[in-house]
């Protein structure tokens, strides 16, 4: 795949955008001048930031310019940039680091979270959420096809475990609440996924 559809994307918008309202709940912050919003798609996750917080400078990072043209259209009081999450630099210490359904796709999380850290101020919050369904029947299936269609670098590796992501968030000094959930979606059939 070159590039993202916003409109597919957004077919399931409200089973997308559910795990962003709940992480977004646990965010203990009221004042917040400064927020990236990591992955952001079509802006989904930047217009919850921009509900709960309408006063702060919002900035929707994506490496999709289909996405990114979306968002922008959507959301024309944030800015928004295409740049790999990785490289990109805010111009000031953040308040929040939102990443809702986004850092799974990159490698070398050991590396990646402590710089995200780093770009916090010292109150700021790094909130994140990612996938865990490299095990799932679905998922197990879809790397077997792409295997045998020898397509065997399609996809992602596995999430470094809840324990890991602790360590790696505790030695960059932060204080962690990390949790897991299983979100299941009732489909009428297989052909609706």
């Amino acid at each position: 795949m070159s590039d993202w559809n916003p409109s597919l994307y957004l077919h399931f918008s409200a089973e997308r955008s559910r795990p962003a309202v709940e992480l977004l709940a646990r965010v203990p912050l009221e004042n917040v001048e400064y927020v990236a919003d990591l992955g952001c798609g079509p802006g989904n996750s930047t217009a919850l930031l921009q509900q709960r917080w309408p006063a702060a400078r919002i900035t929707g990072i994506d490496s999709s310019p289909a996405m990114i043209a979306e968002a922008r259209s959507a959301l024309p009081d944030c800015q928004f940039v295409e740049a790999d999450i990785r490289n990109w630099q805010p111009v000031q210490a953040l308040d929040l680091i939102f990443a809702n359904a986004s850092l799974q796709w990159l490698p070398d999380h050991y590396e990646l979270f402590p710089h995200l850290v780093s770009l916090l101020n010292p109150q700021g919050v790094l909130a994140v959420q990612m996938p865990d369904n490299w095990l799932e029947p679905t998922h197990v299936l879809m790397r077997e096809v792409a295997w045998e269609q020898n397509y065997p670098d399609r996809g992602r590796e596995p999430l470094a475990g809840v324990h890991a992501y602790y360590d790696i968030l505790s030695e960059a000094g932060c204080e962690v609440d990390i949790w897991r959930t299983t979100y299941y979606h009732q489909m009428p059939s297989h052909q609706a996924i």
